[in-house]
């Protein structure tokens, strides 16, 4: 599994980081998030999997 964030619809809501701390990152600035590893780890992906479903903006990409 592969993860992004799409930097322009990422508003900084902070659920991805709170649901997956893991696996993402937030911008010290803005609270934009980016993702910790491009290929998640598989013990990681159920949380990967559960932060762009709550993600308000539809911005984490899961490829």
């Amino acid at each position: 599994m592969r993860v992004s964030v799409d930097g322009q619809r990422c508003q900084g809501h902070t659920l991805c980081a709170m649901i997956a701390p893991d696996s993402f990152e937030l911008d010290d600035v803005d609270g934009h998030a980016s993702p910790v590893h491009d290929d998640v780890p598989a013990d990681q992906q159920d949380q990967v999997a559960e932060a762009a479903h709550s993600c308000p903006e539809q911005a984490i990409v899961i490829e």
